[in-house]
């Protein structure tokens, strides 16, 4: 099985090259390995985020500027789910670090969390020797809303191309799913989606493909926004690919790794984030947001960092645990790591997270 699936994503990657296949927006099994047209394009991504609740999200903002940087990745746009100005803020300041003061960033109106969390406000708080602010933002400057935004990006993007990275709650996309033809776009929310989304990559619930230690896991993604979440899976027109907890959670970024390669330029608003948020519990992170980074922003089957469930449905329960439903007409699938691919994946995180900016 596991060769016949190698075959076909040879196959696949061979037939774009040459230009002789025609992508749908319904993806195929071999069609999820890799979200671009050619080897050659940029995944065009949108990053929705609750940036502030964990310092993983921070991380996997970090491998998408690098990716960037490399040519491989086109940042359309970053929404929060996180109803937190520093949280956009932040996201501004981190923007203008990595040398991309304008990529458009959206915050949602009206969400469930509010809270500072550990490190947002501290880092925009931050003073250098000298008084200065230690991560300035343009005066004035003010987020749009996200879901006004997602609607912004979508209708100017091409037909099938957007890849959406959801590593924070389903607010934003399931709430766009209900916003009618307007100004922006004579589509319906829903109509956007199915139009030009590839894919959604969504660090969300806990599944039991290798044990059940995470069974009855209520993932915080999740729970946070139970019925968004569920309407998300039950409505979003596009394939879903989800990473769940127990994927990320045993692949670190090492304290190492921390304290010796987050150095340039100073002060570093990465490595500062990560001590803020770690603080009292030791630097070391799991990597839950960068898996659903990683598997969209690196494609290629042969660099083996994950492999895919079989087709099925993916259902919330009204407590917010999750469950994995196996259907071939389905549009979900799982990543599952085996422990060989979580040490390359651990690796890949060193080498694509603290590169020098």
């Amino acid at each position: 099985m596991k060769k016949g699936l190698k075959t076909l994503a040879l196959l696949f990657f061979a037939l774009c090259c040459t230009g002789m296949l025609v992508l749908s927006g319904t993806a195929q099994a071999e069609d999820l390995l890799d979200v671009r047209n050619s080897p050659k394009d940029p995944v065009k991504v949108i990053f929705d985020t609750d940036m502030g609740n964990d310092s993983d999200d921070a991380l996997a903002l970090a491998i998408l500027h690098n990716m960037v940087e490399r040519g491989k990745c086109e940042l359309l746009g970053i929404t929060l789910t996180k109803c937190n100005p520093y949280a956009a803020k932040y996201c501004k300041a981190f923007n203008i670090q990595y040398g991309r003061p304008d990529i458009p960033i959206g915050l949602v109106k009206d969400g469930k969390e509010t809270h500072d969390g550990r490190y947002v406000r501290r880092i925009m708080e931050l003073k250098k020797a000298d008084g200065s602010v230690a991560f300035p933002i343009p005066e004035g400057w003010e987020p749009e809303d996200s879901v006004v935004l997602l609607r912004k990006l979508l209708a100017a993007a091409e037909d099938h191309s957007v890849v959406i990275v959801q590593v924070g709650f389903s607010t934003n996309l399931a709430r766009l799913l209900d916003t009618p033809a307007d100004d922006i776009s004579p589509l319906t929310g829903k109509e956007l989606a199915a139009k030009k989304v590839r894919l959604v990559s969504a660090m969300a619930g806990a599944f039991t493909f290798q044990n059940d230690q995470f069974i009855a896991h209520k993932e915080y993604n999740v729970v946070v926004d139970i019925p968004m979440a569920q309407k998300l899976c039950k409505e979003w027109p596009t394939p879903i690919v989800f990473s769940g907890f127990e994927l990320g959670v045993d692949v670190l970024v090492r304290e190492c790794t921390l304290l010796n390669d987050y150095m340039s330029p100073e002060p570093n608003i990465l490595q500062q984030s990560v001590i803020f948020y770690r603080e009292g519990w030791g630097l070391s992170q799991s990597t839950w947001d960068l898996t659903s980074v990683l598997f969209v922003v690196r494609p290629e089957a042969g660099r083996n960092y994950f492999s895919l469930s079989e087709a099925g449905t993916v259902t919330v329960r009204d407590d917010g645990t999750t469950f994995f439903t196996a259907d071939q007409a389905g549009k979900h699938r799982c990543f599952i790591s085996s422990p060989e691919q979580k040490i390359r994946v651990e690796e890949a995180f060193v080498n694509l997270c603290s590169e020098k900016h």
